[in-house]
């Protein structure tokens, strides 16, 4: 990464950093201001040193309002009463390959790292300020030898204009609940929100979303309204304990993590991330939360992200849709090997299997991966967190997978943020990666962008999918996803299923979701041969779980409708997903190259939900496109360029 330093006069000599009062000093705090590289987002420092605060503007108009930091640590109230020291401006500009919904991210920004010194405790400190194009995130950083014991904790604020509308969910479910959508002067006071809560300003002048990135050495973040208009940073000791975690760990492991955690050494916090666009296509495609993270140590993933054994796949997964075909009779081993068949044939690379493919012999798991791996199909097994929290067992486990040759674990309920928990994602990712190892997240926190320093994280759970039986309102469900819980990272919905699960969507809904949740690893819920049995097969095994680009198109609604145009190669996915009531839709075929393309199209049946119709034509970009969408409906067109005649 390149990062350029650019030398400030806004510095003080070292005489008058001596220790002494503020008040006898009479240094004045000056205003402060970071802008995007583009000058049209500015992040401002205010001037008063008894109460730091910030603000944000884009294209001229307020975004964030005055808002304050609250960064304590050791009982010590870092941002109040302050003492200028000096600050360094700098700039990164980069660009690095990616998996998600384009093939390379893009991170440049201006920074600006501004020094402090608390004027009771004499504490110095970092603010580390970076403004993009289409956002902002800041971190404070506290230095201290490394067998120091610090106790951080935060409580600054995001205070939005009124008339700014929300999407968030509480944490009663920990990160597996559904959106509410409301007014943020209606947001009543000790409301909770899980990042990434995402909003849209008022006048429709555009869309943000609030989240941290780079969580490592330090406790979660969630959000708690004031009931002002402004949502507080909140760490893993004040959330208020979660049904998942309640019913696996109990009330008395719960009160002890409710203290603040202790960290050894210097303090750094992750970034606190405000992701700003002007429209829904520039939030989906913003690269913030993963820029913010370091690069893969080269030596376990020499081509990063795009290192040959974290390639990204369909996943098959015995456990949503087991009614599909009968079972009686059929041992469980031949059972699963009948799944990695069936996921070959539907051009999927992983198959993962629940807990008790774990107690087979290891000659029997030997020879499960050996039929696996010459269908290319590579195994996941699942293990449960709480076996894996010392480091016997953990080298156990792995070294077992290594040996057997184990592609890699899905491993289950977290359901906590707490340092701790955060620690034993890094061990875990830690240990995987020496092994050559991928791992599946599940009972999960949100990611942080920290897929890019360990790309053998290949997604994250955190959402409430397709698991969950009883939400009703799927379609509504699934058209807020992508521009929530989606720009956190890669989420594990278990994606697209056939049967009565799928409540109020449609069938080509199902498979225009496939197209629209990119993960690395892309689970499918259904039954495979549910899947080879369905009319839109050719276009199924055609979808990517990443790709190389993303359009959103300007008719997308949250809540309502999604429209996503992707590219891979040169092949195009149009993805449509309504929530609502049957609708007909004019889709301009504008995102297409010039020529001509081959379009199988995945139409829903208007007499029959649980059906599709399939259409076959040439296309052009200078064509319309008429959709007709079912209540909850989708639709799905692959077009495959043609060679030139």
């Amino acid at each position: 990464m390149e990062i350029k330093t650019q030398p400030s006069a806004d510095t003080v000599s070292e005489e008058e950093q001596m220790p002494t009062r503020r008040s006898r000093r009479v240094i004045p705090m000056q205003e402060v201001q970071v802008t995007s590289p583009d000058g049209q987002l500015a992040f401002t420092v205010g001037p008063n040193p008894e109460r730091l605060t910030y603000w944000v503007t884009m294209d001229g108009r307020i975004v964030t309002e005055p808002s304050a930091f609250h960064m304590i640590l050791d009982g010590y109230h870092l941002s109040s009463g302050v003492i200028f020291n000096r600050m360094e401006r700098y700039t990164v500009d980069e660009a690095y390959p990616w998996h998600g919904a384009h093939d390379a991210a893009v991170h440049r920004c201006n920074g600006l790292r501004l020094s402090l010194t608390h004027d009771l405790s004499m504490i110095t400190y970092v603010l580390d300020i970076r403004v993009f194009d289409d956002g902002f995130a800041y971190r404070h950083i506290i230095e201290a030898e490394p067998e120091e014991a610090h106790v951080p904790d935060e409580g600054s604020q995001f205070i939005l204009p009124a008339g700014t509308v929300c999407w968030y969910h509480d944490l009663d479910g920990h990160y597996e609940a559904e959106y509410a959508e409301q007014e943020i002067s209606n947001i009543q006071s000790g409301q909770w929100g899980a990042p990434p809560l995402t909003f849209r300003l008022p006048g429709n002048a555009g869309y943000g979303s609030i989240t941290e990135a780079n969580l490592v050495n330090y406790s979660g973040m969630a959000l708690e309204n004031d009931g002002r208009r402004g949502w507080t940073v909140a760490l893993a000791h004040r959330h208020p304990i979660n049904y998942p975690f309640e019913l696996r760990y109990g009330r008395e492991e719960a009160k002890r993590l409710a203290s603040p955690a202790a960290v050894y050494g210097k303090v750094t916090t992750p970034w606190r991330v405000m992701m700003l666009a002007r429209d829904l296509n520039g939030l989906v495609n913003c690269d913030i939360v993963h820029n913010l993270s370091p690069a893969a140590d080269p030596k376990l993933f020499p081509e990063q992200v795009k290192t040959a054994w974290v390639e990204p796949g369909l996943a098959v997964w015995d456990y949503v849709d087991r009614k599909y075909e009968p079972r009686e009779g059929i041992d469980a081993y031949e059972l699963m090997k009948k799944f990695s068949l069936m996921g070959h044939q539907l051009g999927a690379k992983y198959h993962i299997l629940e807990g008790f493919a774990y107690q087979w012999p290891d000659e029997q798991i030997r020879e499960f991966v050996e039929y696996s791996k010459d269908l290319g199909i590579r195994v996941m097994f699942w293990r449960h967190s709480k076996d894996l929290r010392t480091a016997e067992s953990r080298e156990s486990f792995f070294s077992r997978l290594h040996r057997l040759g184990v592609a890699g674990a899905k491993i289950d309920f977290f359901d906590h943020e707490a340092k701790e928990n955060i620690d034993l994602y890094e061990e875990l990712l830690r240990m995987a990666a020496e092994r050559q190892l991928v791992l599946n997240f599940h009972g999960s926190n949100k990611p942080t962008g920290r897929t890019r320093t360990w790309p053998n994280a290949m997604i994250y759970e955190g959402i409430r999918g397709m698991e969950s039986s009883g939400l009703k309102k799927r379609a509504r469900h699934e058209t807020i996803l992508p521009f929530t819980r989606y720009l956190a990272g890669p989420a594990d919905y278990t994606t697209m299923i056939f049967t009565e699960r799928r409540r109020d969507s449609t069938w080509a809904h199902q498979i225009a979701c496939l197209a629209t949740f990119h993960s690395p690893m892309l689970t499918i819920a259904a039954h495979p041969q549910s899947v080879l049995d369905n009319p839109a097969l050719a276009v199924i095994r055609n979808i990517k779980p990443v790709w190389d680009e993303t359009i959103v198109l300007p008719e997308s609604s949250i809540g309502e409708l999604t429209l996503f145009a992707r590219r891979s190669g040169g092949m195009w996915i149009l993805a449509v997903m309504s929530a609502g009531p049957a609708r007909a839709v004019q889709v301009p075929l504008s995102f297409l190259a010039e020529g001509t393309y081959q379009a199988t199209l995945v139409r829903d049946d208007l007499e029959n939900d649980g059906a599709v119709v399939l259409e076959e034509r040439m296309a052009e970009r200078s064509q319309t496109l008429a959709i007709e969408l079912h209540s909850g409906g989708g639709f799905v067109g692959m077009f495959i360029k043609q060679a030139n005649v």
